[in-house]
């Protein structure tokens, strides 16, 4: 389907060449023109050497051949006349044939690229209303010139005419079609692009919030806790406060290296260098040395290599379910399970809090940017997360990732 022409446009004006390249069929028709020409013109010497109106025949030739190729620049790459002076070279170019038609008949048959010239140059009414013109009038010079009566010399043209009309009114017509149809696929690819780009400018924006919050966020809001609990036991207790202190100063040069490499869009600091068991069990161990919780940390099943967007993500699914325990559960321990199984492998964070109702928390998280962060993370992975609390009763986090789901 394309687009009906814009308002004011005629729906019957001359449409593209039936060939994009079609300079080739331009340059056969003005061939063809010449040899008509010339031969109609050594016909007419040979026979009427004494004629008065060689002269006239003569001047009319050269001026049918001039306006023929009038304004036209050699090459392939043509630029086509103001459709105005188009119309004008047309019009002098008609009126001259039927001149020399009337003066000498054996120019009739130039009419022949005259007729293709029409085609292309005019609306297609206005071009099946010249050929028909010239068609009679061609049949007026056959008639003059025959001896007797033939009907071919009355039958021909016409038929001609209306053969050579036929056949380029339906490729100009197909060239309409494809060309409409063109413009709509290059139209749809734009519109396609623009909107993958807005969908690309989303989902890195999803991604940066993800990982602002499980990186900077935690260890920003690991400081605060810790720098709290020092500033409460700092008279008190001195020692255990200065511990702190330095607790919270070994987690800003985590995130000052989480901050680095998040520029870079590297792979998270914590994998640099190790494995996701590892990984998971550095990070236990440092949750553990903050104040009010104990993470433990479990691998379970033979340990397979998995790919770094997996592993990445993983680990960033455990980071922000401890940061929602520590925030929001109030819990004393958590249990972070790894377990490979032979087509996927399983994260469980599991934690002694005090539990919510995972009814009342809706997917675009009422309850805050972790659980949401920890859900997009899973379903970019192709797998399922489940989650199973009840108030007082603690909480079960469990993501479950296809081993051939992420490349």
């Amino acid at each position: 389907m394309h687009s009906p022409p814009p308002p004011g446009q005629d729906r019957d004006a001359p449409g593209p060449s039936p060939d994009p390249d079609g300079w080739w069929l331009a340059a056969i028709m003005n061939g063809a023109f010449v040899v008509l020409l010339a031969g109609a013109l050594i016909r007419f010497v040979d026979r009427h050497p004494d004629s008065g109106r060689l002269p006239w025949v003569i001047g009319l030739s050269a001026a049918l051949a001039v306006l023929q190729f009038a304004g036209r620049r050699p090459g392939r790459r043509r630029e086509p006349l103001p459709r105005r002076w188009e119309l004008a070279r047309l019009t002098a170019l008609v009126a001259c044939w039927i001149v020399v038609v009337l003066l000498a008949p054996s120019f009739a048959w130039c009419a022949v690229p005259l007729i293709y010239t029409g085609l292309r140059s005019l609306p297609t009414r206005a071009a099946v209303a010249l050929v028909a013109v010239l068609a009679v009038l061609v049949v007026i010079a056959e008639v003059r010139l025959a001896d007797g009566t033939d009907p071919n010399l009355v039958l021909l043209p016409p038929a001609v005419a209306t053969l050579a009309t036929a056949v380029f009114v339906h490729m100009r017509r197909q060239t309409g079609r494809q060309q409409a149809l063109i413009d709509d696929l290059i139209r749809t690819r734009r519109e396609l692009a623009a909107t993958e780009r807005r969908e690309g400018t989303l989902a890195e924006r999803q991604r940066l919030s993800m990982e602002i919050h499980d990186s900077l966020a935690q260890g920003l809001s690991s400081q605060r806790m810790l720098l709290q609990a020092a500033d409460r036991i700092w008279d008190t207790e001195p020692g255990t406060a200065r511990g702190h202190v330095r607790t919270a100063t070994a987690v800003a040069e985590q995130n000052l290296a989480e901050a680095r490499r998040f520029v870079h869009d590297l792979a998270p600091a914590a994998l640099v260098g190790q494995e996701l068991d590892d990984a998971l069990r550095a990070l236990a161990a440092h949750r553990s040395e903050q104040p009010g919780l104990t993470v433990r940390c479990h691998v379970e099943g033979a340990p397979v290599p998995l790919p770094d967007r997996t592993r990445s993500a993983l680990l960033r699914i455990a980071q922000g379910a401890l940061a929602n325990t520590a925030e929001h559960a109030a819990a004393a321990h958590a249990t972070i399970t790894l377990t490979y199984l032979d087509d996927q492998v399983l994260l469980d964070v599991s934690d002694d809090g005090r539990g919510f109702d995972p009814a009342a928390v809706s997917p675009t998280g009422v309850r805050g940017h972790g659980l949401p962060a920890i859900r997009a993370r899973v379903r970019q992975l192709g797998g399922t997360l489940t989650v199973e609390s009840a108030p007082g009763e603690g909480t079960v986090l469990s993501a479950a990732v296809p081993l051939e789901a992420a490349p």
